[in-house]
């Protein structure tokens, strides 16, 4: 199965639960992308000790997850490409909702 994971808020426990809502996809044999839009582009800044999105995101690229980031979002924040928040484009979010089996949002 191929899922499509958009994460669109900056609420740490909810982009914490939607990563490994993506990892458990790919223990499942799923082929999984992350799509981060809006707010959704900030997971990395709201990590902590409790909700550690970046560890868990972290496992899902080296699980062979992909992750795509808005870039318009991204640079309305200042912030700039990473590797765990790849400036990408609505083209990129267009591709991930038509090529997949399944789309969930958080």
């Amino acid at each position: 199965m191929k899922l499509g994971i958009i994460i669109s808020t900056n609420d740490a426990e909810t982009c914490w639960n939607a990563l490994r809502y993506a990892n458990y996809g790919l223990k499942q044999k799923y082929i999984v992308q992350v799509f981060l839009i809006g707010k959704g582009v900030e997971y990395l800044k709201v990590s902590s000790d409790e909700f550690n999105t970046q560890e868990e995101a972290e496992k899902f690229q080296n699980g062979g997850g992909t992750i795509f980031a808005c870039g318009t979002c991204v640079k309305a924040r200042g912030d700039k490409d990473s590797k765990l928040c790849p400036i990408s484009s609505l083209k990129d979010l267009d591709d991930v909702i038509m090529k997949s089996d399944k789309i969930v949002t958080f």
